[in-house]
């Protein structure tokens, strides 16, 4: 571990409670015109068992905030610490392990195996990550009849609905029981009863503690989480938690 990577100051209780710590978070990509400066400076704390949204206009940032929370991409400058570690810094093969074990990704076009069960879309994760290959499947039917589609285990996705294919892919996240779970626009890609399908899980996830952290273009949809912050040209316009 490398001594930037590594702290030295004590948290303090309210710090030691955060899932999520951005400090100074500034990230650049290099375009063919000019730089694209997607975040900063972002400071952002997520609390244990907060359900956050992040809204903003296309290109603000959303998204690379969640890669860079979820350890899929890199900041420029600032630190990043989840679940009470820092990931800034870290190389690819440590950061895979971390997500394994302490992220759980839905994503807005589900990136499930189209050839595989919804039993084996789920279990795959688990057993990568260790888990013996009967409690892996045990854990996915447990998930499965959990997000009510114990009926489906041996379907493949493609007959599936576009709502029943996002609780799939939730239920994949959800598989080795993630400190975050962190969605990308997940009711994108559904008509208005599947979105509120997917909204109505969330919420029940996080009335079991639950952290969530999901980006959205949409103010209904964020209107589902108890704290919205929106983001533009990079940089926070406003957070629900100090109105």
């Amino acid at each position: 571990m490398s001594a930037a990577v590594e702290s030295t100051e004590a948290a303090s209780p309210d710090e030691a409670s955060a899932a999520v710590r951005l400090r100074g978070v500034r990230r650049t990509f290099t375009a063919e015109l000019a730089p694209v400066r997607a975040l900063r400076g972002v400071d952002l704390d997520i609390a244990d068992g907060e359900f956050l949204a992040v809204m903003g206009p296309s290109g603000c940032g959303k998204s690379t905030l969640l890669n860079i929370i979820a350890g899929l991409d890199v900041v420029d400058d600032g630190t990043v610490e989840v679940a009470g570690q820092r990931i800034d810094g870290r190389d690819e093969g440590w950061l895979a392990r971390f997500r394994r074990h302490h992220v759980g990704i839905v994503f807005q076009f589900f990136n499930l195996l189209d050839g595989v069960s919804a039993l084996d879309n789920i279990a795959l994760p688990a057993v990568l990550g260790g888990m013996r290959r009967k409690a892996a499947e045990s854990r996915a039917r447990e998930l499965l009849d959990l997000l009510g589609l114990g009926d489906r285990a041996q379907q493949v996705p493609a007959v599936l609905s576009g709502g029943q294919r996002q609780r799939l892919a939730i239920a994949r996240a959800l598989v080795n029981s993630p400190t975050l779970l962190l969605a990308d626009e997940p009711t994108g890609a559904l008509d208005s009863d599947g979105g509120i399908e997917v909204l109505e899980l969330f919420r029940r996830l996080h009335d079991t503690g639950q952290t969530i952290v999901m980006v959205t273009h949409s103010q209904d949809v964020a209107a589902g989480a108890d704290r919205q912050v929106v983001l533009r040209d990079g940089q926070i316009e406003s957070d629900s938690a100090g109105s």
